[in-house]
């Protein structure tokens, strides 16, 4: 590839503590376009993607990197009008780990945007590569935020969803989201060499290493917290997280509760805590 295709942001009208100043969504291509997570279903965002399409111009390809209502419930009216397929991971339960699989009986639902009406006409697995004719994409899967969750590699430059964000950290919240899986899929990035972050919320991430090693450092820190925390005996996920998230607004503290449960399960498998009776968010923790 000599030359970068024209990239472009259109950013919906859904902020919120969770989406920042709300959801990009990204056009590639000079003339048949692909849309990366058209987004909320928002007739307002419908309409300025279809505007956004000029004269010569075509979109060939709808691409969700999750299944999260903010990122991919537009998908069904935008292919409907526009006649293109629309293609990701799967559908919003798929990809989960055997352990997730297992776990996901048996917690209780968490309200954190699923779109479980998400049905995707073409599956995408780990480096899949599409093809436009000024611009080709490779499939990088990224479990952690969601089993299903993918970043889109264009060169060095990728389209990271909400697995790299500049403005925030992803939220891990099980059995969707899958710390092991989180760490791993970072580790895999770090290994890379990018020039560039397009996040699917916030600007984009200029120095993509820093941002990595700061993530991870970030969740290193989280773990090592909650072990301290429960060098002071056995605790509730709660106690926990009124201990650790100190500074956070009230509404955001059932999320950093599911953090630090993601948190829990990740250090469980690796015997480092126990749970009692058993994993679950009601469960007593402790460490080994």
């Amino acid at each position: 590839m000599t030359s970068l295709p024209p990239i472009r942001t259109l950013r919906a009208a859904n902020p919120s503590p969770l989406t920042g100043t709300g959801t990009n969504t990204w056009l590639l291509g000079a003339t048949e376009l692909a849309v990366i997570d058209p987004g909320p279903d928002l007739p307002a965002h419908l309409e300025s993607i279809l505007a956004a399409v000029g004269p010569g111009q075509r979109i060939s390809h709808i691409l969700v990197t999750h299944a999260h209502l903010d990122h991919s419930a537009l998908a069904p009216r935008l292919a409907a009008i526009t006649g293109a397929p629309i293609l990701a991971f799967g559908t919003a339960t798929e990809g989960r780990s055997p352990l997730m699989r297992r776990l996901a009986p048996s917690l209780p639902p968490h309200g954190e945007g699923l779109d479980l009406d998400f049905t995707p006409d073409e599956r995408l697995s780990d480096s899949t590569t599409l093809h436009g004719p000024d611009w080709s994409l490779a499939a990088v899967h990224t479990p952690g935020h969601l089993g299903g969750h993918l970043c889109l590699a264009l060169g060095d430059i990728l389209f990271s969803g909400d697995h790299v964000m500049g403005w925030s950290t992803s939220v891990v919240s099980p059995p969707d989201g899958d710390m092991s899986a989180y760490m791993a899929s970072m580790a895999r990035l770090q290994s890379q060499s990018w020039s560039r972050f397009l996040p699917g919320h916030g600007d984009p991430v200029e120095n993509p290493r820093q941002r990595l090693d700061e993530l991870v450092t970030h969740r290193l820190q989280r773990e090592a917290q909650i072990l301290q925390a429960l060098n002071d005996g056995p605790a509730r996920i709660p106690t926990l997280a009124a201990r650790i998230y100190r500074d956070i607004p009230v509404q955001l503290l059932p999320a950093a509760e599911r953090n630090v449960f993601a948190h829990l399960i990740d250090l469980t498998s690796r015997n480092l805590t126990m749970a009692a009776p058993a994993l679950h968010p009601e469960a007593e923790y402790s460490r080994l």
